[in-house]
């Protein structure tokens, strides 16, 4: 399914919600989104602190219809089920300290939500592990414009002329990666050739491998540009494709 903006506003926190597609397989269970990429972030990846940016201004919710959407149909009732911390009568609750339970959020920038998965085992000093699912946006909010793109530990971010950080726009199966020939570079090549074509302006997910050019597919590709975090502005980008 192809989309332009004028066709589905995405990236409306107010209607968001309204305009989300979803594919759905109503015999195995299965409802995700037919659009927005889902995007899977593991502990490791919750440190640094272009995460710590992000997840700081989610905001706490209660479960929706879309919350679902991100876990497996099993644990939709664990979506309802406080936290151990919260009520240690909860059936999230392991023994006297542990606990799995999930906390729902969504993003007021962009109007999409975000599940937090816990896991602290039975032991009292252990460490709290979080991980998170959410959606990437489909394109920039109407009015930003991208001034830089960073990656860091698998994640990819885009910073706005505004100061906004949001994960890069990316559509569903067309995943991002660096360091490799393969589809996952093409793909982050392509969206990144595309948006420094359009100076930056919204733009949406999905452009085709083949509008990847070549120095950028050369950078993806590179094991150099997935080692520690990289940041390239839009300056850096437009350079890259003009030079």
């Amino acid at each position: 399914m192809t989309f332009e903006p004028r066709d589905l506003n995405l990236t409306d926190p107010q209607k968001g919600f309204l305009h989300f597609v979803l594919y759905t397989e109503a015999r195995p269970g299965i409802a995700t989104s037919s659009l927005n990429a889902e995007l899977d972030i593991e502990p490791y990846q919750t440190i640094t602190p272009l995460f710590q940016e992000w997840l700081s201004r989610l905001e706490r919710c209660e479960p929706n219809a879309l919350h679902c959407t991100l876990v497996s149909p099993d644990k939709i009732p664990t979506l309802f089920h406080p936290c151990a911390t919260e009520d240690k009568n909860s059936p999230a609750a392991l023994g006297s300290a542990g606990c799995r339970c999930q906390r729902t959020f969504y993003d007021p920038d962009f109007g999409l939500p975000v599940v937090g998965s816990h896991s602290r085992l039975n032991d009292a000093d252990g460490p709290d592990r979080w991980s998170y699912t959410t959606y990437a946006p489909l394109a920039l909010r109407p009015g930003d414009t991208l001034r830089s793109f960073i990656t860091s530990r698998g994640l990819f971010w885009a910073r706005t002329d505004k100061g906004l950080l949001s994960f890069l726009p990316q559509q569903h199966g067309m995943g991002y990666n660096l360091g490799y020939s393969g589809g996952g570079p093409n793909a982050l090549a392509a969206y990144l050739t595309r948006i420094a074509e359009n100076d930056g302006l919204p733009t949406p997910a999905g452009a085709p491998y083949e509008d990847a050019h070549p120095a950028l597919v050369a950078w993806t590709k590179s094991t150099a540009a997935e080692r520690g975090t990289n940041e390239l502005t839009l300056h850096d980008l437009q350079a890259m494709i003009t030079s």
